[in-house]
């Protein structure tokens, strides 16, 4: 029916880029229209399929997004700054959850003008000599972003006003929402079907999509259909329909495929594959590594191209501003200018462009469970050391400040580079001294004998202050000496998929039944081996050289549960958006997230509370954007039809 308009008409409003003629670089060149006519040329298709890598922007990398992924899950809570962006996402009773408050509609209001474009590639493409190589971009650029909506919330349109799957010229206002099972059999698993055919192994340009990442997203798009059609919770679906296959196949037989697409793209990496360390997945300096199978990427060589400020970005797209709702105001950090901590204190740790410590909007917070249970092998494995900023260092001196020595916890002295505060991996022994009077942390930060950082335990978390998340942080090469442009976007790529997952994917469906050569078991332990390589202390910043891979396998149970495989995933993915749908699709997000603990947010207060989130099942689908529901000329019958139901 052609009944649609989401911000889509015959102009779509959208930063697009266009291919260099000198570069396999994606070089980027705002444009601000795009008309049918546009697709009638070879250029303008290129330029369409250029688009989409650059649409990545508008969603991955934004922090209010990042928010809908990650904030009301195991993960992560409200921090002390946040307003009801991240309030209402909590589901505990600070807040409530609306058409008008729900973060999700960055994906809502961004994906559907991709979709628009690629409609227009697809159909335009070959008769402009276009190869089907490229046409099969905007194949998995469409098929990506329907997966990501019928995750999100449920069945969506697929005639966007000109009829299905058809480049949209039509301002009609209205819309019709196909069934989740049409999504997935009329375009999410024909898409990218067609894409792991026609893409080639090696990238056409750097960061292109290719089989690999085709099968990736085709393996996790059967996965999560199978869970779909399984339903083990009756979770309601919307718009309303018989959670049958119209394809006639059952959930064992997605699971099943899910195996086998996963397995076939691990047995044929192309240029992927595993890095040798976990903390050199995410270390900034290593970025675009061959583990990346997808990202939002950005440069510092140009704000133009990059689209963002790099001197201060205000907190909106296409700027990569993600890891700044993750960050405490570390900022605040004193210390004195002498033993008895008498006179002018100083900041000794300045807001740097740097990946541990970046712009502190403080929003998001981790809870005491992620520290002490979902990470609680600190010695042997890797990734809280790769995942988080526990120790936070003296940089005064890049500020011009130029003492060489001030003096910390106990009066004793410290230098650029020391530890000024330190959140400890574990519960000390010793009762920490949160309250002395003569070197009384202005963080709330507390005391043990002997020692010139300040300290927090694990228990003392609070929503005030926490670990900043390390792995997405700031990252520039032009800071000098100096502290940098901590306050720019953020000019890192932000990534969206990994190799690692496939992993991850063949071992979930193995549990969900399906067989080969490799048991989850098997699959499970090729990333904790990983895992337990070191070749760098991030927090204590010194080499370790040190190989616990024997022993991490060895702690792997024999027999592997959804609820293990979830556990190593927020172990692998933690804070990245993967967790608000890896606790959906298991329709495990009440069971998972339903407690947390976290002191509060005053200063000083390190006094866990436990916090109960009331998840309800209509909140398994987000709601549909109140700006959507404004934009449509429809009768209230239809709009309150339209509306995921609960909203």
């Amino acid at each position: 029916m052609k009944k649609f308009r989401i911000h889509t008409t015959a102009k779509i409003l959208l930063c697009t880029v266009v291919l260099s003629s000198c570069s396999n670089l994606l070089d980027e060149e705002p444009r601000n229209i795009y008309t049918p006519e546009y697709f009638e040329t070879e250029a303008g298709v290129l330029g369409g399929i250029t688009s989409m890598y650059a649409h990545l922007r508008y969603i991955y990398g934004n922090g209010y997004w990042l928010n809908a992924c990650e904030t009301g899950t195991d993960e992560y809570t409200y921090g002390h700054a946040a307003d009801a962006n991240f309030k209402d996402m909590d589901m505990s009773g600070v807040g409530n959850l609306t058409p008008s408050s729900s973060r999700a509609d960055v994906l809502w209001n961004n994906a559907f003008r991709n979709i628009n474009t690629a409609n227009g590639v697809i159909q335009k493409g070959s008769g402009v000599g276009v190869s089907d190589a490229i046409i099969a971009e905007a194949r998995f650029f469409r098929a990506f972003d329907y997966f990501m909506l019928a995750q999100t919330f449920g069945g969506v349109p697929l005639d966007l006003g000109s009829g299905e799957l058809q480049f949209n010229t039509s301002t009609v206002r209205g819309s019709v929402r196909n069934t989740v099972p049409e999504v997935y059999s009329k375009v999410i698993f024909p898409d990218l079907l067609k894409a792991v055919q026609d893409l080639p192994t090696g990238a056409r340009v750097t960061g292109g999509v290719t089989k690999t990442v085709a099968r990736l997203f085709l393996a996790k798009a059967y996965l999560t259909y199978g869970w779909w059609l399984q339903n083990p919770n009756g979770i309601p679906t919307y718009p309303q329909a018989p959670r049958v296959d119209l394809d006639g196949h059952n959930a064992q037989w997605y699971f099943q495929q899910a195996y086998d697409i996963a397995l076939a793209g691990i047995n044929n990496p192309g240029a992927y594959g595993l890095q040798a360390t976990y903390y050199d997945v995410n270390l900034a300096q290593n970025d675009r590594n061959k583990e990346m199978l997808l990202y939002a990427d950005h440069t510092e060589s140009s704000e133009y191209y990059d689209g963002s400020s790099h001197s201060y970005n205000t907190g909106g797209s296409p700027g990569n501003f993600a890891a700044w709702m993750t960050t405490w105001d570390y900022t605040f950090l004193e210390s004195s200018q002498n033993p008895q901590w008498t006179g002018t204190s100083v900041r000794s740790v300045q807001r740097e462009a740097a990946q541990a410590y970046g712009r502190p909007w403080k929003t998001m917070a981790p809870t005491i469970e992620v520290v002490k249970n979902t990470f609680a092998n600190k010695t042997q494995d890797s990734r809280y050391d790769g995942t988080f900023v526990t120790t936070f260092r003296a940089n005064w001196n890049k500020a011009g400040i130029s003492n060489a020595t001030l003096y910390n916890a106990n009066g004793l002295p410290v230098q650029p580079g020391s530890a000024i505060l330190t959140f400890l991996n574990d519960d000390p022994a010793q009762t920490i001294d949160y309250s002395n009077a003569v070197y009384k942390s202005n963080v709330g930060a507390g005391f043990l004998p002997g020692r010139a950082d300040y300290v927090i335990a694990p228990s003392g978390i609070s929503r005030y202050a926490y670990p900043n998340l390390w792995k997405i942080g700031t990252y520039r090469t032009d800071n000098g000496t100096g502290l940098g442009q901590p306050n720019g976007g953020i000019t890192r790529p932000f990534p969206i998929a990994k190799f690692s997952e496939l992993y991850f994917i063949a071992a979930e469906a193995a549990v969900k039944g399906a067989s080969g050569a490799m048991t989850a078991r098997d699959l499970v332990n090729v990333i904790r081996s990983r895992a337990g390589k070191w070749r760098w202390d991030n927090n204590g910043n010194v080499a370790k050289n040190e190989d616990n891979s024997a022993a991490m396998t060895a702690a792997t149970p024999a027999t592997i549960t959804v609820d293990y495989i979830l556990a190593e995933r927020s172990r692998e993915y933690y804070g990245e958006g993967y967790r608000w749908f890896d606790l959906v699709r298991t329709q495990k997000w009440g069971d998972l997230a339903q407690t947390y603990t976290i002191a509060g947010t005053a200063v000083g207060d390190h006094t866990p509370k436990v916090y109960t989130r009331n998840i309800a099942n209509y909140l398994y689908l987000r709601p549909i954007p109140q700006s959507q529901m404004d934009a449509m000329d429809m009768s209230a019958t239809a709009l309150a039809a339209y509306q995921n139901p609960g909203y």
